[in-house]
Formats: C-alpha cells, sequence, structure tokens
C-alpha cells in the first residue's frame, strides 16, 4: 500500500496559496510525521489527502488511484482518520462511538454483530479506555475524548490511519500509550501519519518527516536528514539543539529550543567521515529479518559484523562496525532505533583516529 501526494497547492478562493507543492510518499509499515508552525496548513493538508477539501492543483493517490475518484465506502475501508478532539455534546457512549468506526464493514441497514463489538471492545481495552465504554461522550474529559476517537479509527481495521495532533491534550501517560499503539501498529503493517507540535515524537517514533514552513512550501525525506537544528529554526523560527538521551536501553534524540531567531548564524555539525560500532540487541529473534535487511541496505558501510545467540536470556546481540559519513551512521542508527523489541547505541570513535 503506497499513500502519495504530488504538487499538491490549495488554497481557499480567493485568498493566498496556503499549501505549495507538497509532496510526499508513505508505505505499509511506515510513520510520517507532519510538523510545522501554528497555522502552516497541517489539519489543511491532511483535508486535501483525504479530499475533504479539494486540491487546487495536483493529487493525492492511494496506490496509484487518485483518492477524488474512490468511492467513499471503499475509501474509508481503507483509512480512518481521527480528528483533533473537541468537547462533544453526543449522547453516545464511548463504546458506541468507537462501534462507529465499524460503520464501513457494515451493510448500510445492518446492525454491528458480535464480533464488531467484541472488535471494538478489544481496541479499548488495548487503549487502556475500556472503563470509559458506558460513559457518555459529554461526560468525559478532552483527553479521555481524544482517546476515544483514536480507538474508534482503530476499529475500522484500516490500511491507513491518520492522526490530527494525537498527543494534544493527553498527560505524559496516554502519550506514551498513542506513540506506542502508533508504533505498533506499524510494525503490524498499517501506514501511519500524524500531526504533531513535538519534533522529538518525530525523531523517537517517525519513519520519514514532512515539515511545513510558513509560507507553504515543505520539506519531505526521512526523519533524520529533516528533523535537523537547520529545519526546525528555518521552519519555527527558533535556534534549538537536537541532543541525545542515553538510557539503560537505548539512546534517545530530543529537542530543546534556546531562543527565538531563525538559526542564520547556527552551522549544523560537520557531516565529517566517521568510524563507529553500532550495538544492537534484540529478544524477539522473529525481527532479526528485519534488522539484517536494514543492514544490508548500508553494506557499503560495513567494516565487520557479528551477531552471537545468549541462549541463557534467550538474547540476541549484534556488534556491527561501520565507516562513513556521520548522517549516514545516523539514518542507519535511526531506522534501527524504530524497531520495536529492541535496544540500540551508536559509540562513535575519537575523532582523531580517523584524521
Amino acid at each position: 500500500m503506497i499513500l502519495k501526494t504530488e504538487h499538491g497547492n490549495f488554497s481557499y478562493r480567493g485568498g493566498p496559496e496556503i499549501l505549495r507543492d507538497v509532496g510526499f510518499e508513505v508505505g505499509s509499515s511506515e510513520i510520517l510525521a507532519i510538523l510545522g508552525p501554528n497555522g502552516a496548513g497541517k489539519t489543511t493538508l491532511l483535508r486535501c489527502v483525504m479530499d475533504m477539501l479539494r486540491w487546487s492543483s495536483g493529487a493525492s493517490t492511494l496506490d496509484g488511484e487518485d483518492i477524488r475518484q474512490i468511492p467513499a465506502r471503499r475509501l474509508w475501508s481503507r483509512m480512518a482518520y481521527v480528528p483533533q478532539a473537541r468537547s462533544a455534546a453526543s449522547s453516545y457512549t464511548a463504546l458506541q462511538m468507537v462501534l462507529l468506526g465499524r460503520s464501513s464493514r457494515i451493510g448500510a441497514f445492518s446492525s454491528p454483530s458480535e464480533a464488531d463489538l467484541a472488535i471494538a471492545e478489544a481496541v479499548m481495552r488495548r487503549l487502556g479506555i475500556i472503563d470509559l465504554a458506558d460513559k457518555h461522550c459529554h461526560e468525559i474529559s478532552g483527553g479521555e475524548l481524544q482517546m476515544v476517537l483514536i480507538a474508534r479509527a482503530m476499529a475500522a481495521e484500516p490500511e491507513v490511519l491518520i492522526l490530527d495532533e494525537p498527543e494534544s491534550n493527553l498527560d505524559f501517560r496516554n502519550q506514551l500509550v498513542v506513540l506506542n499503539t502508533i508504533s505498533e501498529l506499524a510494525s503490524e503493517g498499517m501506514a501511519c501519519v500524524f500531526n504533531t507540535h513535538y519534533p522529538a515524537h518525530a525523531l523517537q517514533r517517525a519513519d520519514k518527516s514532512l515539515i511545513l514552513s510558513g509560507d507553504g512550501s515543505c520539506m519531505f525525506g526521512r526523519t533524520s536528514g529533516i528533523v535537523t537544528e537547520e529545519n526546525i529554526g528555518k521552519a519555527f523560527g527558533v535556534r534549538a539543539v537536537i541532543g541525545q538521551l542515553e538510557t539503560p536501553e537505548t539512546v534517545l534524540s530530543s529537542v530543546m529550543p534556546l531562543e527565538i531567531g531563525n538559526n542564520d548564524h547556527h552551522e549544523e555539525r560537520k557531516d565529517e567521515p566517521c568510524i563507529a560500532s553500532i550495538s544492537v540487541i534484540l529478544k524477539d529473534t522473529g525481527i532479526s529479518g528485519k534488522v539484517n535487511g536494514i543492514l544490508h541496505e548500508y553494506e557499503q558501510l560495513m567494516i565487520g559484523r557479528m551477531g552471537l545467540p545468549y541462549r541463557k536470556a534467550g538474547l540476541y546481540i549484534i556488534n556491527v562496525s561501520v565507516d562513513g559519513r556521520r548522517s549516514e551512521i545516523e539514518e542507519l542508527t535511526h531506522r534501527l532505533s524504530l524497531i520495536r523489541g529492541i535496544s540500540v547505541k551508536t559509540t562513535y570513535a575519537d575523532s582523531g583516529i580517523t584524521e
């Protein structure tokens, strides 16, 4: 499955251009993060992709078929949307709201079956909100409603899940629940697209990223090459630093805004040649094929590689030595870090060693 947008331009009738020459591609098992300052058109972009708004020019396609030409019932059996949560005046209970996600799977004059109900309840348990099942949507908080809307979209069992700022109004725990769920759904084969105000969430979760600027233009590519200090400065008008937070299991990227300013005098870290060692530890040997597939794509960087099973602990340990430009090594590390169920750390040789 491929969701693709090419040369997307949009403006309201008689108004200025909001989106200009937008293009991206996301496939099965991939996560795309969309970032940009307030008013850059992130929600408008999602609505154009889903044909809720019509591109002024350009097109979005699903497996090569123009989304504007796909009958609504067939489109929404393959795609699901989670809007930003608003206060709800709905008399539906949370479970009834989630069951609405099964609409595209149910005949026009049919009622939800026991199987539909089981799917809805299973999704609510997965998100930890089954206790909300009998509460009416107007009785729950905005954060709880956000989780219910996510569950409604998941109940549709789509191939593509599109979420508009899914972490909004959520506390730290539920932000993690949502982000972990997005990662799990992608690992199960779903394509996920989400708008976010958090560059760190893109760095930690997304295979690809698109940054919208205030003038409607965009930058798209692999996250490690798009969500950079320089590009954050250009799009958001702040000087920011991307740092590494080391935990006992892995290394996570974080973004810290330092001051208002567009990094005019900021020089990104040089993309110098580096020698590095990448250590990967995984427990589920079923994902070793995915790890090996990514490593094979970077075969030109390999100095050496060793893999060892540690049967006592049920672990498999892979150590890879690489020689390449820092950007290539960072991209490889980032792609490995997005695989669920593994720990990854990269250690760089002292720069003097490579001179």
